[in-house]
Order: structure tokens, then sequence, then C-alpha cells
């Protein structure tokens, strides 16, 4: 997950672009959910709380500095400004983070389960299996800093009895991992009741861990 090259407006551009798509994919209902970036300064911009998605606009957003001031914008952030600027302040590599209520990856945050990494794919992109983070209420401090601490070799994790958390290089980047987190979610919960899952052999998931370390820092 290499820096972005992404210019401020073409940052924000993105988040907004995200946000609306994952509410047209399913990701979230409503007003539920929440993104952010961070831009070329060092700041982040984050969605605004409680607002459509589709009839959000580049101005609806809000430029926070990484200790949640605010700096831009008219609109009051996410109430999940912790989770977001946790993840961003702890991880210079990470640039885009990803709230939401994905159906499948909720299921398994319900039960505290974690999602097994059992498909090639998910392992090059999301770097192996994602958890689920110790339970912390809603919008504190404190689950942004249990969430934080989760994403320093994943590109997900799981929000006990809440929902997803995901991280990128960039929005599509993050949303892209969102989507591919849930699909998996769903397979496995599938395939469980087929049968016993069979792992992958572990000198091949130790490989492609080695192509999720080179997709994110560069280096093996």
């Amino acid at each position: 997950m290499t820096g972005t090259t992404l210019t401020a407006q073409e940052t924000k551009e993105q988040v907004l672009w995200a946000a609306q798509e994952m509410l047209r994919s399913g990701l979230v209902e409503g007003t539920a959910g929440n993104l952010a970036a961070r831009l070329p300064d060092g700041n982040a911009v984050l969605t605004p709380s409680s607002l459509d998605y589709l009839e959000m606009t580049l101005d609806d957003l809000v430029v926070c500095d990484l200790d949640g001031n605010v700096l831009e914008g008219e609109r009051s952030p996410t109430t999940e400004k912790a989770l977001h600027l946790g993840a961003l302040r702890l991880h210079e590599d990470i640039n885009a983070t990803m709230h939401c209520h994905a159906k499948f990856a909720t299921m398994f945050a319900l039960t505290r389960q974690g999602i097994p990494a059992v498909i090639e794919e998910f392992v090059v992109y999301i770097g192996g299996d994602v958890e689920c983070a110790d339970y912390q209420t809603t919008g504190t401090d404190e689950l942004g800093e249990e969430v934080a601490k989760r994403v320093g070799d994943r590109s997900a994790v799981l929000m006990a009895n809440h929902g997803l958390f995901a991280v990128g290089k960039d929005p599509k980047q993050v949303l892209h991992n969102a989507h591919l987190v849930e699909r998996t979610a769903e397979i496995v919960w599938g395939a469980r009741l087929l049968g016993e899952i069979v792992p992958i052999p572990e000198q091949v998931n130790t490989t492609f861990q080695g192509y999720y370390r080179y997709g994110r820092t560069g280096k093996f």
C-alpha cells in the first residue's frame, strides 16, 4: 500500500464517489458508514455526519487535522472520526479508511469470529485472516485505538457487534477491499454449510502474504 499521488481535489472527489458507491452497492443502508482519506498536506478529509450520500457534494466534506480539529467545512465530521484518525495517525502507509455495515461481514462481527484467509486473492489484497477486534463503544477514542492497532499488517478488521473497517492507499482501493472482505465472508459462510473448509497450503499462504507486504510497503 504505497503512498497516494492524488491531489487534494482528486482525494476529495474519490471520497465522495466511494461514499456514494458504498451506499449504491449495499455496503451500508441510509446514512450509516463513513470514510476518510489523507490529504497531501497531512490532514484528513472525512464524510459528514448524518447526511444522505446521494445528496452529498464536495462542499459537504469536512477537513480535520489528525487530532480531530475541524479546519474546513460547514458540517460536523462523522461521529466515528476517532476511528479513522486513529488509523491514519498510527500508520503512515494508510491513506484511506472506510467503516461500513456489510451484511455478511457484520454477521461474523456479531458472533465475534474472524474471517479466514482461505482464498488466494484475499491474502494478496487483505494480508491474511481478518480478526475481530475487542468490543469498544461506537464513536470513542478507545474504539479508534483498538481498531488502529489491528490494521498494521492487514487491510481490514471486524468491530465486535458493529461492522467492518477497511483501509487502503486511496478511497478506490479501500472500497475494493471492503467489497472483497464482504464477498469472502459470504463465501465462507456458505462453504461452512457444505462442509469443512480446506485451508490454503501454508507455503502458498506465506508467499502471497509477501505479495501483500510488497503492495503495501514496497518491500518483501
